[in-house]
């Protein structure tokens, strides 16, 4: 994918969107679902991802990052 022809809003928004699959995959298995779009498990979506924001920061935008991890929002016991 070309990300150098998209705006700086429409790759905020791909950007964004990923983050929605992604809470949506931790909201579901905090509900003990499956997860609907797999983002963590899928490679694909890392590699989207890595491309969106390695465009955006040659850009000089500003963006909060992800966290990959699977305790992401979890206290330590």
């Amino acid at each position: 994918m070309n990300y150098r022809s998209f705006t700086n809003d429409s790759l905020l928004k791909m950007y964004e969107s990923i983050r929605g699959a992604l809470a949506s995959d931790d909201a579901q298995r905090a509900a003990m679902e499956p997860p609907r779009f797999r983002v963590r498990e899928t490679l694909d979506w890392k590699e989207h991802a890595g491309s969106l924001e390695a465009e955006m920061l040659r850009r000089g935008m500003q963006f909060n990052l992800f966290d990959w991890s699977e305790d992401q929002g979890r206290l330590p016991l």
